[in-house]
């Protein structure tokens, strides 16, 4: 981390605009943000009792930023760090059965767009196009539907594990634990499945087939990145610069006001990182494999 003089959203941009070589933008939006210009948002909106655990960012999406920049305009008076996770040890760390059906399988997102919960089609997708979003599930292997109430439901199984484009080393790559439905708080998860009922929520994960991955199997997963996560208070003025495939990121909960930016950069395609399985629309696709076949060739 380092200390620069970074004191508005506009002096934060002209410091990532010399860091990466070309700017990245935030695909398929996960979770709330503010948007101050220049490809720079706010971390998150989510509220500040609220912890986040480790991600890699945009891991579900076929082209994710290679950097993500962050700065500290306001700091907290206490908490609130961004810690970070090598997901190189996370990898190591995974028992070997656990990990091999990881590596075989890959890992499915299924999402329910809806503006009662979560975060409406319009807003992840950026437009009120059903069509648009239609098209772009279409490109970028995300089975789609409209349901009868207006909201989107969408499944994409992506590979759990990848290789980083320059280094040649495999890293643990993805939102599975960050998106279970066993990564909520108990009392929330019980009304979500009585209100909502199975394979509503407003996000879950599972193997790529479809099949469960039991609470037992996060709570594995989830101490590995505890045991690779280190952490440092924000000063303002600090940027930290994360290589997205090598390491996650996350917010500790905080108090008092806090005002971290973010920018993102030097876009990566999933097809340069050697994915265990192919990225496919649902839990199986034939055009998946043809992506895949593809992509080697290449």
């Amino acid at each position: 981390m380092h200390c620069l003089p970074v004191k508005s959203t506009d002096d934060f941009a002209r410091v990532r605009d010399a860091l990466v070589r070309q700017r990245a933008t935030y695909r398929e939006q996960a979770t709330p943000r503010s948007h101050f210009g220049a490809d720079v948002y706010s971390s998150t909106d989510l509220p500040a009792s609220q912890a986040i655990r480790p991600h890699n960012e945009n891991s579900y999406t076929l082209t994710f930023p290679g950097l993500v920049v962050f700065g500290c305009v306001t700091a907290p008076e206490a908490g609130g760090a961004t810690p970070v996770s090598d997901v190189r040890s996370v990898l190591q760390q995974i028992p070997a059965a656990l990990l091999r059906k990881f590596r075989e399988k890959g890992w499915a997102l299924t999402r329910n767009y809806a503006d009662h919960l979560g975060l409406a089609w319009t807003t992840a997708f950026a437009t009120r196009d059903r069509n648009v979003v239609t098209r772009y599930c279409d490109e970028n292997l995300i089975s789609h539907e409209w349901c009868d109430d207006g909201h989107l439901k969408t499944v994409q199984r992506r590979s759990a594990v990848i290789t980083h484009p320059r280094s040649g080393e495999e890293v643990w790559f993805n939102h599975a634990v960050f998106w279970s439905e066993w990564s909520l708080d108990p009392d929330v998860r019980e009304v979500f499945r009585e209100e909502l009922g199975p394979g509503n929520l407003p996000f879950s994960t599972s193997f790529g087939d479809g099949a469960p991955i039991s609470d037992s199997d996060i709570g594995v997963i989830d101490q590995a990145y505890r045991r690779a996560t280190v952490r440092e208070s924000w000063k303002p003025g600090d940027v930290m610069i994360v290589d997205n495939i090598l390491a996650a990121h996350g917010r500790e909960a905080f108090r008092g006001s806090r005002k971290i930016v973010v920018a993102m950069g030097d876009p990566v395609e999933l097809a340069d990182c050697h994915p265990t399985v192919p990225p496919q629309a649902g839990f199986g696709s034939p055009a998946g494999r043809s992506w895949f076949t593809r992509a080697r060739r290449g």
